[in-house]
């Protein structure tokens, strides 16, 4: 096992990590720009190195510096938390070759699941089902008229190294495609530096619903079930939980089977989540692969009661996992806190939290590296917590999460907790009804 790991994050991952790691036994280095030095991950581990300057390209994503740290705190692994370096297969390879153990799978398998247009590929050899769509990247708009005509519209053109909804275009007919083109083209270049678009068939009402799974150096690989994600603001997931009240037992068999046989096909090795899209009639399509621990690994947490940040470091240090699949036995809803205003725009609001009070009691967790007094800094994501409801059934988790809301006060910031509050009184939600759309005719009120 490892004696000491640096945490190339910042925030309430890098707390989250820096909890496990204590509780391991590991010793734990917090790495902080200087806009973060009085961040508590910073407070809370055994030490901590500056890495410069606020903009992340000085110090969160400053590949030298970060070894740099390594190297005089004699840290023997790096986690990368998710987001920054997390899913760089050019940072994995450095760590190697410097003899650096980096929490999570191998730059090729990195690789392997970054590109989509690979990733695709490679799902169809697993008999993973897949959206339809072209075989490869788009070289020119008469191809792009030509494929849509063969797939039918409504279509999609995505960014082959994309995100967050960048270098994305939904086109309804043939009219529209040429501007959308040139326009998602343009948008991933700048982007990316990566200009590569394809295009698959835009599935209509879908369901965001993603499967955790684990795998280890021995060829073993379990599923631990569901979260459904979509309830979503411009690509930006802003509840997630499991069980999904769209899913029926059946469904969650065939869509384990096949997040298993996703990572089996690249030998995966670590944590990691295969998304998917479902379609109204429960048909399911891959849609990625994220190589890392994501934002919403607690609500999984909490209906298995399984720490996975546990057990992808017990995985990067060579021991092996059960290979036995897990299943909710509660549910939970979890809810992103972001300083943002949802009455104008969400619009960020970075600043002073002048007060604070973060609700407790039976199934509430909060997941936060905040507090009065703590200035969110303007230069990163807006995210500055996580609260998640776990309750027996999911009218209970939202009655829970509904009183933990209201008891939630930050002052000093605009945050999302009244989108929270409404969002849990929609009559809707509460019926499970939403799709990855829901949004976009919800108002605040």
């Amino acid at each position: 096992m490892f004696k000491k790991i640096l945490i190339a994050n910042r925030g309430e991952i890098a707390l989250r990590i820096i909890r496990t790691c204590r509780e391991m036994g590991i010793k734990t280095v917090a790495v902080y720009s200087t806009a973060d030095k009085d961040s508590l991950h910073v407070k809370f581990a055994d030490e901590a190195v500056c890495l410069g300057r606020p903009q992340s390209a000085d110090s969160y994503l400053n590949i030298p510096h970060l070894m740099a740290a390594v190297e005089i705190t004699n840290a023997d692994a790096i986690h990368p938390g998710y987001g920054f370096l997390a899913e760089n297969a050019r940072f994995a390879q450095i760590c190697c070759e410097h003899g650096i153990k980096f929490i999570g799978p191998t730059p090729g398998m990195i690789t392997a699941m970054g590109d989509k247009i690979t990733a695709k590929e490679t799902m169809i050899k697993a008999g993973v089902p897949v959206v339809p769509g072209g075989k490869g990247l788009l070289e020119s708009v008469v191809e792009a008229k030509g494929l849509a005509k063969e797939i039918g519209y409504p279509v999609i053109l995505k960014a082959t190294a994309g995100g967050g909804g960048k270098g994305m275009r939904v086109v309804w007919e043939e009219a529209e495609l040429e501007k959308a083109y040139n326009n998602a083209k343009a948008e991933a270049g700048a982007s990316f530096k990566n200009d590569g678009i394809y295009m698959e068939k835009f599935v209509e009402e879908p369901r965001h619903i993603e499967i955790q799974i684990a795998g280890d150096r021995y060829g073993k690989v379990c599923h631990m079930s569901e979260r459904d994600c979509s309830i979503q603001r411009r690509h930006q997931k802003l509840v997630e939980e499991s069980p999904s009240p769209f899913m029926t037992n059946d469904l969650r068999e065939k869509m384990g089977e096949a997040a298993v046989k996703a990572a089996s096909a690249i030998n995966y090795e670590s944590v990691g989540t295969i998304e998917f899209l479902v379609d109204k009639h429960r048909n399911f399509y891959f849609m990625e692969m994220n190589t890392r621990i994501q934002v919403e690994h607690c609500v999984t947490e909490e209906v298995t009661n399984f720490d996975l940040v546990k057990e992808q470091i017990k995985i990067a240090s060579g021991e092996s996992i059960s290979g036995r699949n897990y299943y909710p036995e509660m549910h939970a809803i979890e809810c992103r806190v972001n300083a943002e205003d949802p009455y104008n725009d969400f619009r960020p609001s970075p600043g002073k939290i002048t007060v604070l009070h973060q609700p407790g009691g039976h199934g509430v967790r909060i997941d936060s590296h905040i507090y009065a007094g703590y200035v969110i800094p303007p230069y990163y994501d807006s995210m500055i917590g996580k609260i998640i409801a776990i309750a027996r059934t999911r009218e209970e988790a939202i009655n829970t999460m509904s009183r933990a809301l209201s008891e939630y006060v930050i002052e000093g910031v605009k945050t999302t907790i009244p989108f929270h509050q409404q969002l849990m009184r929609n009559e809707d939600f509460r019926k499970g009804n939403f799709t990855t759309k829901f949004l976009e005719s919800f108002t605040m009120l």
